[in-house]
């Protein structure tokens, strides 16, 4: 079966395997695999992965059958919001990483799917099973899972096209000025430390609502909403407004207490790849968190 995805302009002179990679979700090396064995063509050519893409270029990327999953079941906690013959919603933890890396391998989000879930879509192949969007390692809350590559196919062209919402709410250090706005700019890999993003003028757009719910002495709690999806764009933005997330050792700084930063995925809408009726689901605040408001008075 192939796919086709094309080009719009914010992404002109991006590599084809990191355009893949931030759409798709599978790792670079994936994609370089498929790229060297003429899986993905551009404009039906054979390119190189470091092919610099032009707006309004063709991917046509070849998926191949399903793989036999050697990634093993694990009993993990996390609770099934929502489950269906075609997706799953799920409440991630916080400190679970999604799926297995070269640092972590085993005690992931997809080793736990694996054993409570018997079908996933084997789109993203036998490392991450049912994965259509991430979440970080240290940030909690909903993600939809794929069961089948119908509906993963569906979900991805959802958040692909910004028709998949996202809602977080957060703790920042300080208090915002402003009640409300919109933080838009350039987002890409920081050049001084590759693990993390940075705000730079010839990066990609990047764009983020938020509301103040709540003021404290020393911190506020926000929501925000996404607009586009850039890695750690919550985390950079803040940082941006120079009110890090609290818990952030990344962009902010450490806090004893926690375990990571203060940010949690507590709504999630999308339209349901079987019934095309938009569907909604929404969790409180995990304990922690809870624990740390209180703590603010």
């Amino acid at each position: 079966m192939k796919n086709n995805i094309f080009v719009e302009k914010d992404y002109q002179g991006s590599r084809l395997d990191v355009f893949l990679t931030e759409h798709l979700g599978f790792s670079r090396s994936h994609f370089k695999n498929l790229i060297d064995k003429n899986l993905v063509l551009v404009n039906e050519k054979s390119v190189k992965s470091g092919y610099k893409l032009r707006e309004k270029d063709v991917i046509g990327i070849e998926v191949l059958e399903p793989q036999e999953i050697s990634t093993k079941p694990e009993e993990i906690d996390f609770e099934i919001v929502y489950e269906d013959r075609d997706l799953a919603v799920i409440n991630k933890p916080q400190g679970l990483v999604v799926h297995p890396c070269s640092t972590t391998k085993e005690g992931t989000l997809v080793n736990g799917l694996l054993h409570r879930i018997k079908d996933l879509s084997g789109i993203n192949g036998e490392l991450r099973p049912g994965i259509v969007h991430r979440l970080d390692k240290d940030t909690s809350g909903l993600l939809v899972i794929a069961k089948n590559d119908f509906s993963h196919t569906h979900l991805a062209e959802q958040i692909k096209n910004k028709t998949c919402h996202r809602d977080y709410l957060a703790v920042l250090e300080g208090n915002l000025k402003d009640e409300s706005g919109r933080i838009e700019t350039f987002i890409k890999r920081d050049p001084k430390d590759r693990k993390k993003m940075s705000v730079q003028p010839d990066g990609r757009v990047a764009i983020t609502d938020y509301k103040v719910l709540k003021r404290y002495q020393r911190c506020c709690l926000v929501q925000f909403s996404l607009q586009t999806g850039r890695t750690h764009q919550i985390r950079v933005h803040s940082k941006y407004l120079n009110h890090p997330v609290v818990g952030d050792k990344l962009y902010g700084k450490e806090v004893k207490s926690l375990k990571g930063q203060l940010l949690h995925a507590f709504k999630l809408s999308f339209v349901h790849p079987r019934t095309l009726e938009r569907v909604t689901f929404e969790v409180g605040l995990p304990d922690y968190f809870e624990q740390y408001l209180k703590k603010q008075f």
